[in-house]
Order: structure tokens, then sequence, then C-alpha cells
């Protein structure tokens, strides 16, 4: 038996049966939890902190370019 075909077949079983398998468990461990985070919907798994700290950046960037069209229409 050559090389080839000594690593082709553990590689064709693999990427055939258990790939696949793999694949499909760590989806299913994945909608799992996020089941039981209630996370479906469109809901995300963000601590508020974190939320509120976010909104403020985004004001403060949202200041900023209203500044910048300020400036760039005063050229």
């Amino acid at each position: 038996m050559s090389f080839a075909v000594a690593f082709f077949v553990p590689l064709v079983v693999f990427l055939s049966i258990v790939a696949p398998l793999w694949i499909i468990f760590h989806y299913i461990t994945k909608w799992k939890t996020m089941k039981k985070q209630d996370l479906g919907n469109g809901m995300v798994a963000v601590p508020k902190e974190e939320l509120l700290k976010m909104r403020n950046v985004a004001r403060k960037l949202a200041d900023r370019v209203t500044t910048l069209e300020k400036v760039l229409e005063q050229d």
C-alpha cells in the first residue's frame, strides 16, 4: 500500500463521516446554549453595562460626524 492510499483513505473517511457529524453536533450545542439563555429572535448575550458604553460611544461618534460636516460645509 502506497503512502498516498494510506493517507487518502482516512482523509476521505474523516471528511465524509466525522467532519459533518462534528459540525452538526457543534451547532446543536450552540443552539441549546442559546435556547438556555433565551437568546432567540435577534437578542444577544451582552451585559447591559457594555450596551450603555457602546451607546455612549455611538453618540460621541455621531457628534463628531456632525461637527466634521459643519466644518466641511464652511470650507
